[in-house]
């Protein structure tokens, strides 16, 4: 394979952004012809096919890997443009692209104080996406971000990865709740309602399967971390209490754990670019202090499973 254009890897990674070549023509300034001459001239050098022509296009598999690359030089490129900046502000300034993907309760919790951080660093955008942290290194793979807070211990190629700590859950529901379905010393499961934030949750199925139960008729969804922490306390259905927004409710009894149901601890890792970046060092690093903050150690017998940054 010959040598890769870098203006037609930027290109590359502006249609998987825009979804289409038209949107990418207008935000890169140019017309849709040049747009498709420079991904037609990028799969020559290829030898394959690299986008999908689709609505929105998608990359091919070997288009991934292309599009991780062309981030990974906008932003080796950004960091050097940015240190002969002026420090003057007009629409050219350089801004560094931080992009992560983050599962929703981890943003609505202990991720907050990287947000402080990012806050005082000038000239940089954080790109959060939110993801169940069982899927959330896909998007590693696919090239879509930088870095990723994962249940998966593996590192992604390219990737290293190093633990942050656990996540408690505890089976909870609202006294009322929880007595209109008693049965015997515990509870009916097959029948009291239940709450998943999405097609994706499964932690309550976990609680289920450890009581020889399957999904009830009624299971509510509902896709928002604070909204589903809200509806578990006006008694719409059981559901995981993350202990960092319910320590309060279950002290006070306005939610209690359910009879004979144990707590879940998700174990979380930081997974990002093998990448000699200043940027994605400081923000590791902010992830990392949130943890020790927010997060339950991890388990010493789960740190064998991951290797922290060399």
């Amino acid at each position: 394979m010959t040598a890769l254009d870098p203006t037609q890897l930027e290109t590359l990674v502006v249609i998987a952004e825009e979804g289409t070549f038209d949107a990418a023509a207008r935000r890169l300034h140019i017309t849709p012809s040049a747009v498709s001459q420079r991904i037609r001239a990028l799969e020559r050098a290829a030898g394959q096919v690299l986008v999908r022509r689709t609505t929105p296009c998608t990359p091919t598999e070997a288009g991934e890997p292309l599009i991780r690359h062309g981030r990974q030089l906008r932003l080796l490129l950004a960091e050097a443009a940015s240190t002969l900046s002026t420090g003057e502000t007009s629409k050219d300034t350089v801004v560094v692209d931080l992009s992560v993907v983050v599962n929703a309760d981890t943003l609505a919790t202990w991720f907050r104080p990287v947000l402080d951080e990012v806050a005082t660093w000038d000239r940089t955008a954080l790109r959060i996406t939110v993801e169940d942290q069982g899927y959330s290194a896909d998007a590693l793979r696919r090239g879509e971000v930088l870095a990723a807070v994962t249940s998966e211990p593996k590192p992604v190629q390219g990737c290293m990865v190093e633990p942050l700590g656990r996540l408690r859950y505890t089976p909870g529901a609202t006294p009322a709740l929880v007595e209109r379905h008693r049965k015997g010393r515990g509870i009916d499961w097959g029948a009291i309602p239940m709450i998943v934030f999405n097609e994706k949750d499964h932690l309550q199925d976990e609680v289920l399967a450890a009581h020889g139960a399957t999904r009830p008729p009624v299971v509510h969804r509902v896709p928002s971390s604070h909204d589903f922490h809200e509806a578990i306390r006006r008694g719409l259905g059981w559901g995981m209490l993350l202990d960092a927004q319910a320590e309060a409710d279950l002290e006070s009894g306005a939610t209690i754990p359910l009879p004979g149901a144990k707590p879940i601890d998700v174990q979380l890792f930081w997974q990002r670019w093998r990448l000699d970046s200043i940027a994605l060092d400081d923000l590791s690093e902010a992830v990392r202090r949130a943890a020790r903050s927010g997060l339950r150690p991890t388990r010493r017998h789960r740190t064998d499973q991951a290797r922290p940054p060399g």
